[in-house]
């Protein structure tokens, strides 16, 4: 971690990832780049459909590639770079037919080291493989959830899911969550876990820092008005008047609170739900 001289009050608490002797690379490929439009928070007919996102600095978008497409040729990682739009570091792998594409980078790997996305790989850091064929205990991120839909789980700095059963043509994972899911196990996953661990420890610091990464400010519902929010009124502080906090729209939130929709398609293969609350 970077810490930082307290020249002002907000620089005093200020941490930052150290990209020092990680980083390779200043600049990403540009064959990889482009430009794209931010959503921001918003659907395709412009209403707010996330609250609190908006603003932040320009970014330039890198093409990471979640497919596993690119099957039984080896691949070299040449570069470790920072990536704008997520959180883990990425890195640009050469392989053996020339193609360079970006993938996302495990914790134990650097430049020179080589990966392959093959049915019969090792089960070694980086190497990526279909579920049925991990062994049970492993760690994997990048996790299809279904065959050739490309990687959708697990895939923040530092997190890891564990591999935990095989069981009539589903692998069970035990994900960031704590929650325990059934995923088909012709599905394909990264053997490791995501790199830049140290990122959950980073202090912003200062309102500012959130602003440049596009993040809005919160307002607690207790300071809102009757008609912007259920906390909101009454003369000084006032409790929220209702036994379960809940959101702006009225749902249930916080507090340990269960949110999961009761009909939801993906119940039948939720092993055991996730652990919620001050207790996980």
């Amino acid at each position: 971690m970077k810490h930082y001289k307290p020249t002002s009050p907000s620089r005093r608490n200020m941490t930052g990832a150290t990209f020092r002797g990680v980083l390779t690379a200043s600049e990403p490929t540009k064959s990889l780049t482009g430009g794209f439009k931010r959503s921001n928070g918003r659907n395709n007919q412009g209403r707010i459909t996330t609250r609190h996102k908006g603003g932040g600095h320009k970014r330039l978008f890198r093409d990471v590639d979640f497919s596993y497409g690119k099957r039984d040729i080896e691949g070299k990682i040449t570069t470790v770079e920072y990536d704008p739009n997520r959180s883990g570091y990425i890195s640009v792998v050469v392989y053996k037919d020339g193609e360079k594409r970006y993938m996302l980078l495990p914790k134990s790997l650097g430049v020179g080291s080589t990966i392959i996305a093959s049915e019969k790989a090792p089960v070694t850091p980086g190497n990526k493989l279909p579920l049925k064929n991990i062994p049970v205990g492993t760690f994997v991120y990048n996790i299809e959830v279904k065959p050739t839909g490309g990687a959708k789980l697990v895939r923040s700095a530092g997190n890891y899911a564990e591999v935990i059963a095989q069981d009539a043509g589903y692998t069970q994972i035990k994900l960031p969550s704590t929650e325990v899911r059934k995923i088909n196990d012709e599905s394909w996953a990264t053997v490791g876990e995501v790199s830049k661990d140290e990122h959950r420890l980073v202090n912003f610091g200062k309102a500012g820092r959130s602003r440049w990464k596009g993040i809005r400010p919160t307002v607690r519902g207790t300071a809102q008005n009757p008609v912007d929010h259920p906390h909101g009124g009454g003369e000084g502080r006032q409790g929220r008047g209702r036994r379960r906090a809940i959101s702006v729209y009225g749902k249930p939130t916080g507090k340990g609170q269960k949110s999961r929709r009761a009909k939801k398609y993906s119940n039948v293969l939720i092993v055991s739900r996730r652990k919620v609350g001050k207790k996980r």
